[in-house]
Formats: C-alpha cells, structure tokens, sequence
C-alpha cells in the first residue's frame, strides 16, 4: 500500500467533521473490531477538539446472532461506549438465518437494524469503519467477475431512502488505525470470522489484494461513475416517456446518442422495470445495444424486460413470466415483484398480484403500440382481499408506489443524479440530499 494513497486517519477524520452540514446527530456502527472502535474513538476526540455543540454521537452494535460470544462482545462494546460517554444500543439479529446467501442476508439485516437503531436516536447519519483494506479487497473481488473498471465501495450511500451511510476512513489503513488504538491503550475484538476461509474475502485478503487500486484509480472510477449518471439524468427528459406508470418508451433519437449514455441509462432502466437490484451483466447489455442499434423492428427479453423496438422508439415492459403474489397482514409492508412498494394500513389481508385478464380495449392510449401497452398493463399490481376486490375504504388505507430495486434499498452518491431524476419521471418524492456540504475539501 503506497503512501501517497493513505490519509492518516485523524485527517480523515477532521475532514469529515469540517464537511457535514450541520446540525447533525451521527449513529457510529460499532462491532468492537479495530476499525469501527478505531473510528468511534477518533470521533470523540476530534468533536472534543473542535467543540462543536452542532454535532452529537451515538453508537449502536448489530448482533448477528451467529456464534457464540457474539453477546458478550456487545455487551463489551456497550461499555466502552459507556466510558467515551456516548448513548449506545445492540441490535440483535432474530429468527432463523438463511442457509445459503448468509454474508448477502446478514449484510441486508445489519443495515435494517442501523436504520432502526439510527431512528430511535434520532440520528441523521450513519458512518462505518471501512478502511482503504476493505476497499481493495473488494475491488478484487469484482475483478474477478468482470473487466471493467468497478467504483467499488462507496463512500456515501444512500439506505432505504432515509438514511445516508457515510465511510469517513476508506481511504485510511488498517494499520494506522490499529496504531492508533495502540497508543491510546485501547484493545479491540478481533472476529474468528475474518479468518475463516470459506468466506471470499478473506480468501482476497490472503491474495495481497493491497497491490490493486490506487487512490488515483479508485478517485477516477468514482469521477468517471458521477460524470455518467449526469450525463444519463439529462439524458432521461430529453429521451425517455413513461406511460401508465408501466410502459416506458426511449424516442428515437434517444437511441443515437452517447453508447456510454445509452449503455449506463439502458441498464438501469432494465433494473428498474425488472425489479433487479442490479443491472444486467455486460454480455447482456451488449446485445441490448446492438438490437436497440439496429433500427429493426423486433423484440427481445432481457432482465425480465420485453424490449419491443418500433418505428416509434424503444418500448420496455416487465415481462409476463415469474411475477409472483404477496400477500400483507394488516400493518405489513412489503416489495412486490421488486416494483411497487405496497403499504396495508388497513384492517384487512391485502393480495397483491397481476390482473387475471385484459381487455382488448383495457387502458392505454390509441397513440401507443396496442400490443406493448397490453403487456405493460398486464404487470400491473391489482389489490385484493378474501379473492374479491377491495372495498373502498380498504382501498384507501394500502399505500401502492413505485420501487427502484436498483436504487431504493441502496443508492450510491455516484447514481444519485440519474435516480432523483428518474424519481421525478415516476412523480415519487425526491431522495433525500447528501448531508454534506464539501467532499475532499470540494464544496459541492
């Protein structure tokens, strides 16, 4: 690891105090292990040194409930937090653990149980530990999936539309951050976890993965990444129509511009109206283009989305297939088919589902092809109760919005752009604005 790509982590550090937007309360993540108990202690120490009544701390521990001892490390870490004076909660993990997928799940468990821990505090902003390692580590990973260049760990991410995670050591080294804890005489946990060998990472780890990705290459990735979802948001009002909430349609002159536009749009599109967390993979896009090039019509599947290319421009709509019910409790609240947020704040049991049959003459206008509105139509959600249809004061109480599987659960700074534009295509509310006022010393 060069020394020109590490920031010393009191720098990183007092960087970040001087870049947030104030009045702030930051909920600290803290699992015991160097880096988040490194983080926590620069934390206190920097807003001790700057005074700053503006900013307020606390802290919150998740238990994944996954080995033994992981209670009694918390327990640890509540009062170590206890004696630093900073509010602290534990988040346990509950219910039964997947058996396959257990990093992905615990991963979406960690960041739910953050959110609630950051709510109950009133905080505004959540920060992790993760260092300039972890972010090596993973743009490994990644390189061994794929050839292009990856952006790798965020820095800041937007959660669940309401809370921004913010990475204030990513480009600060474990090490330095060990020596710290050192010289203030303050021990941490270290998790067996993080040498088990049958989890990818620290098989990365072992493959000094510290070779790959300088802070110039990662800070380009970044720009590179920023400069695209720009490019893609005034791309989208230009070029892009959406019909009914459900048929999308790219002009044709949409199709000419920018491959580098099209090819970042396109697949976001995809991932949105599939109900994909991620966008398809590169041989998928690439056939994607070319038959958006051709200028043929025709049509093709890809990510759960038909592609149906007219004279009139390129239509996109869920594909019929896979799209499965949900049912909600009263009071439950969940994603059907990836799409639609769907709130029951009734007192009924809510399915949701696809329309049984559609019409000839079923919605739609008389200036969109009939065939793709028929089939944007017949993804729809359509409520019901007891296999009948709701009554109106039912209807009333369920919450039905669109969901962007790509961006609603986690939204990074450098899509931010294009999503809050495509947010308001879809007439949702705005996201909520990154609560900074400079990043690297940059006002923005």
């Amino acid at each position: 690891m060069s020394p020109e790509d590490l920031v010393t982590p009191e720098a990183a550090i007092g960087r970040f105090i001087a870049s947030l937007r104030t009045p702030t309360r930051i909920l600290i993540a803290i699992s015991g292990g160097s880096d988040s108990t490194g983080l926590l202690l620069l934390l206190v120490e920097a807003l001790k040194a700057v005074s700053d009544p503006s900013i307020s701390l606390c802290a919150a521990t998740v238990d994944h409930a996954l080995r033994s001892g992981s209670a009694d490390e918390a327990r640890d870490v509540a009062g170590f937090c206890e004696s630093l004076g900073v509010p602290h909660r534990t988040m346990i993990w509950r219910g039964e653990k997947p058996k396959s997928g257990i990093m992905a799940a615990a991963r979406e468990a960690r960041y739910g149980l953050l959110a609630e821990a950051a709510e109950a505090f009133a905080a505004n902003i959540i920060v992790t530990g993760h260092t300039l390692d972890d972010q090596r580590e993973t743009l490994a990973m990644r390189g061994k999936r794929t050839d292009q260049l990856s952006t790798g760990i965020a820095d800041a991410v937007l959660f669940d539309r309401r809370f921004w995670v913010l990475r204030p050591l990513l480009f600060s080294g474990r090490a330095d951050i060990r020596d710290f804890l050192c010289r203030r005489g303050v021990p941490w946990i270290d998790d067996p976890s993080n040498e088990d060998m049958k989890y990818e990472r620290v098989r990365t780890r072992r493959q000094h993965s510290q070779d790959l990705g300088t802070r110039a290459d990662i800070r380009g990735a970044w720009e590179g990444r920023l400069a695209l979802s720009s490019r893609g948001a005034e791309w989208l009002p230009d070029y892009f129509k959406l019909h009914g909430g459900l048929l999308g349609q790219v002009i044709p002159d949409g199709l000419k511009q920018s491959s580098a536009v099209l090819d970042y749009a396109l697949g976001r599109l995809t991932a949105v109206f599939g109900g994909q967390p991620f966008v398809p993979g590169r041989a998928q896009m690439e056939r994607l283009l070319a038959f958006a090039a051709s200028g043929e019509p025709a049509r093709m599947t890809v990510g759960r989305v038909v592609f149906d290319l007219r004279r009139d421009g390129l239509y996109l709509a869920r594909e019929s297939r896979g799209i499965l019910p949900l049912t909600l409790q009263s009071g439950e609240a969940g994603v059907w088919d990836g799409r639609f947020y769907v709130g029951n704040s009734s007192a009924a049991v809510v399915d949701v589902d696809v329309p049984h049959s559609i019409g000839n003459d079923e919605g739609g206008s008389v200036l969109l092809p009939r065939e793709a509105w028929k089939r944007a139509a017949a993804s729809a959600p359509i409520l019901s109760a007891d296999a009948g249809p709701l009554s109106a004061e039912s209807a009333r109480s369920v919450n039905v919005v669109p969901y962007f599987a790509p961006f609603d659960r986690f939204l990074t700074r450098f899509d931010f752009t294009f999503a809050d534009r495509l947010s308001a295509v879809f007439s949702r509310v705005p996201y909520a604005e990154l609560p900074l006022r400079s990043i690297d010393g940059k006002t923005i």
